[in-house]
């Protein structure tokens, strides 16, 4: 039995996931206008009573930052309409990467948004593979983080693995590699290792790991410019690896990314849904997988009370 009635709402960002979500679930989206004033200025109205309601709103928060302020009106307004509980489903949480103070004076933004969003009026946040775990502590209200390492596993449990190898992109990455690498059959690891030279250009330079003769999945949270996924895929076969595939949740996909990916010698991207898909990837190199699943169960356990902690994998 439902604590509470269930309505999901979504802003602009990812509308053809949230209507994933919501035929998953069997409900209609909720009805909200989420447009501007003629200044251009986001104007937000929740079209229907939602008054003691447990509700869900859908939205990344990528670039540009209309993205994030529609999220705070959108939890302002059900919070002014006494909704009884309000969850914040973000599937790509946007300005994690700034989540420490790494030179001086500069913001850790991962933590001014999750204290933003808290005080818009958020009662738990439901997000999938943040750039850093930590981020998890920076907010004061339940935080059920999601992976999408089953659907990867899934994509690829068809093939031979015999001669795969999951290989981590930084040292940062080894944890999230390690255990896509065990839910994968314990397939053996290494690891990229890589300094930062400039902002944007990380340069690859060793290798930890043997990668001779193998393909190599290279596992990471998002791809933005590409440019690292690239230097390391050339590391790799540089070190005799046979073949790379990269295999991402989040494809922000920076500037000229995709056209980049699409020349490089990567011979395979797999990404999610979890931020809306380019046009023109490349058909037969780029694969995307529907998180809305995935999604579609976590609120179906929040809202009837279940235990989440099975999808933590």
């Amino acid at each position: 039995m439902a604590r509470e009635t269930m309505k999901v709402f979504c802003g602009n960002s990812v509308p053809q996931l949230a209507e994933k979500i919501c035929k998953r679930l069997g409900i209609s989206l909720g009805k909200a206008t989420v447009d501007r004033f003629s200044d251009g200025e986001i104007r937000v109205k929740i079209e229907e009573n939602i008054r003691g309601a447990d509700v869900f709103i859908i939205q990344s928060t990528q670039s540009p930052a209309e993205n994030l302020m529609e999220l705070f009106l959108m939890l302002d307004a059900a919070k002014r309409a006494s909704a009884a509980r309000i969850t914040a489903v973000i599937p790509y949480y946007g300005y994690a990467r700034q989540d420490k103070k790494d030179e001086p004076r500069v913001p850790i933004t991962a933590k001014l948004v999750a204290d933003l969003l808290t005080q818009a009026g958020a009662s738990r946040v439901l997000t999938l593979d943040l750039h850093a775990e930590q981020i998890q502590g920076f907010f004061d209200i339940p935080v059920d983080h999601l992976y999408a390492t089953p659907l990867f596993a899934k994509f690829f449990g068809r093939r031979n693995l015999s001669a795969y190898i999951v290989v981590a992109p930084d040292a940062g990455s080894a944890k999230r590699s390690r255990g896509y690498a065990k839910r994968m059959g314990d397939l053996p690891m290494a690891i990229v290792d890589k300094r930062r030279e400039m902002k944007d250009r990380p340069e690859a330079l060793n290798l930890v790991g043997d990668v001779d003769g193998k393909v190599c999945l290279l596992l990471d949270d998002l791809i933005s410019t590409g440019t690292t996924l690239i230097e390391a895929a050339g590391l790799l076969l540089k070190n005799g690896a046979k073949e790379v595939r990269v295999v991402a949740t989040h494809g922000v996909f920076a500037a000229d990314a995709v056209k980049k990916l699409a020349a490089s010698p990567i011979q395979e991207l797999v990404i999610t849904d979890s931020l809306p898909v380019k046009d023109g990837l490349p058909a037969g190199k780029f694969h995307v997988l529907s998180i809305a699943e995935l999604l579609s169960e976590a609120i179906r356990r929040i809202n009837n009370g279940e235990s989440v902690s099975s999808l933590f994998i």
